[in-house]
């Protein structure tokens, strides 16, 4: 990695930079589903007119995803601004894998001779779901078919529901689809494959960042001891959910066991059996991956018996950390990040969110690497957040993250300051467009104080989204008319858009900051560029370009 190389005196700072994701904030159509323009946002409707400001591309092939039809999200587009440059992600780094063979070799001859001995189990535990977010139903039946025709006798599947990556109230449609692919494998290699467990991935097993370890815990009952709700088949658990509780999203449906005619669970995982995590984003597995492998050091909660098993995961989760041990396909490795290469030309680095995206303004930045690049010059700050359904309070902790920033911007400590503010997407998830709009507006009073902390240090403010979400809460015909459902009301949206995000850039200092406008197709990638522009430097030659023109200001 070369060192950066000094910019012009003209282009170099006067103050900090201070770098805000605005999570799940997109551009959208401007109708009142639209919470992002529907809510009051004074205080950027204000910087724009006085700073510079474009629209960026943040899904798709621009986020290194595998089509225009792939949505964005966190993880993806913190890993593309921190990085600079697009590389492939998620499905996709699966889907070469496959292609190649690659993902058949070492790790999976393992499992399979495990599920193969007498009277052992292969387990899949995942999210089921096209939406390729967190996991692919595709991978999931390409394994099932792969583990039938290597002899595997018994294959169990504990499906998490998702409601938010796909429209909400599909989750049937998705049990009858794997239901008649697990049927199709039976007729042809008579294997015993049958669905075991579940629940909605909100309530069941996919908790993130240690935010709420009961959720896990539901899911350890579900899938592990197998006695959670019990139903006779999966059509069966939504169903009664349903009807105990009218409207329950997809990704709220409580966990439930599979149990035969005789009241025992089907699939509960026992001692000798192997366990496969489909999910290939590591933010949501780390947690079950870790109480599946951890010994007695473990004390998230009380997993009551602790089967003896040989578990892997469809990807690597964490390099740093090890999670998990074992793995079918290693994900690509970011090297010379954009706050790798200020570490290196020593700028101190001031890092701030709340629990539900710590991990993204840190690990996903730092493409995907847990630890700091200089511990003597960056800081790190996690605050807790909420342990509530979101919509309860939908500001979640805007105004503490905007008092942790501005602390840190007046301490004088921090030349380059990032930080998330999470409710536009977390709220945006629950489709409540009134909590969405509350949201929206917390996080804009946030930016109002820190816009003015920065302003007194003659900094720089840049702002920008990781992905499309509450500017877009309603599933919507080819023209962008909204959808009704079967009850004649809206049919409200949960999952993230394809929408661009917008880009904003103040200047409080003594430069005059204009955009270049031969990139119409920019994308997130070209943030990083920017930032290490905006920091005096000349940026790294394999990055995407810097959004600004120099030349345009110089004659300004």
């Amino acid at each position: 990695m070369q060192p950066l190389g000094v910019g012009p005196a003209d282009h170099q700072p006067e103050g900090p930079l201070v770098f805000l994701v605005l999570d799940g904030v997109g551009c959208g159509l401007g109708d009142r589903f639209d919470a992002v323009a529907s809510a009051p946002t004074p205080a950027l409707d204000a910087l724009r007119s006085e700073g510079v400001h474009r629209t960026l591309r943040a899904h798709g092939t621009a986020v290194g995803l595998g089509s225009e039809a792939d949505m964005g999200n966190s993880e993806v587009g913190h890993n593309t601004l921190g990085a600079g440059r697009i590389f492939d992600q998620g499905a996709k780094q699966i889907d070469k894998a496959i292609d190649s063979g690659r993902i058949w070799e070492g790790e999976w001859e393992t499992l399979v001779a495990t599920a193969k001995a007498p009277g052992a189990t292969l387990h899949l535990i995942g999210l089921l779901s096209d939406g390729n977010v967190h996991a692919s139903m595709a991978h999931l039946f390409t394994v099932l078919d792969r583990a039938a025709g290597d002899g595997v006798s018994r294959i169990r599947i504990h499906v998490l529901l998702d409601g938010r990556d796909v429209p909400d109230f599909s989750a049937l449609t998705y049990i009858d689809t794997l239901e008649n692919e697990l049927l199709r494998l039976h007729e042809r290699y008579g294997v015993d494959a049958r669905i075991a467990s579940g629940g909605g991935r909100m309530s069941t097993t996919m908790d993130r960042y240690g935010a709420d370890w009961a959720v896990v815990a539901r899911g350890w009952h579900a899938h592990v001891l197998g006695d959670a709700s019990p139903a006779r088949s999966a059509r069966a658990a939504v169903e009664a959910a349903r009807e105990a509780t009218a409207g329950v999203s997809d990704q709220d449906l409580p966990a439930f066991t599979i149990i035969d005619a005789s009241g025992l669970p089907i699939g509960a995982i026992v001692d000798g059996d192997a366990v496969l995590l489909m999910n290939f984003r590591g933010d949501r597995a780390m947690e079950i991956a870790r109480a599946l492998t951890e010994g007695a050091g473990f004390t998230e909660f009380d997993r009551v018996r602790v089967p003896q098993i040989h578990f892997a995961a469809i990807a690597l989760y964490d390099a740093d950390l090890k999670i998990p041990e074992h793995y079918l396909v290693t994900p690509e490795t970011v090297p010379g990040t954009a706050s790798e290469y200020l570490a290196a030309a020593k700028v101190t680095q001031f890092a701030v969110a709340e629990t539900q995206k710590f991990g993204h303004i840190t690990y996903f930045w730092n493409g995907n690497r847990a630890g700091k690049f200089d511990e003597k010059r960056e800081t790190y700050l996690e605050i807790p957040s909420d342990q509530v359904p979101f919509q309860q309070i939908p500001e979640m902790k805007s105004k503490e993250t905007a008092d942790a920033l501005i602390e840190a911007i007046e301490s004088n400590d921090f030349q380059f300051l990032r930080a998330n503010f999470a409710a536009g997407d977390m709220v945006g998830h629950t489709a409540d467009l009134e909590a969405t709009y509350r949201a929206v507006a917390a996080v804009d009073s946030a930016i109002e104080r820190v816009a003015a902390a920065v302003a007194k240090r003659h900094g720089t403010l840049v702002i920008t989204a990781d992905h499309g979400n509450a500017e877009d809460m309603a599933q919507r015909d080819a023209d962008g008319a909204p959808l009704r459902n079967a009850q004649g009301t809206i049919a409200m949206k949960t999952s993230h858009s394809l929408n661009p995000v917008e880009c904003l850039i103040v200047e409080a200092g003594r430069r005059q900051l204009h955009l270049r406008d031969d990139l119409p197709q920019a994308g997130l990638a070209n943030v990083a560029a920017t930032l290490i522009e905006l920091m005096g430097f000349v940026a790294p030659v394999e990055y995407e370009p810097s959004l600004l023109s120099w030349s345009a200001s110089a004659q300004a």
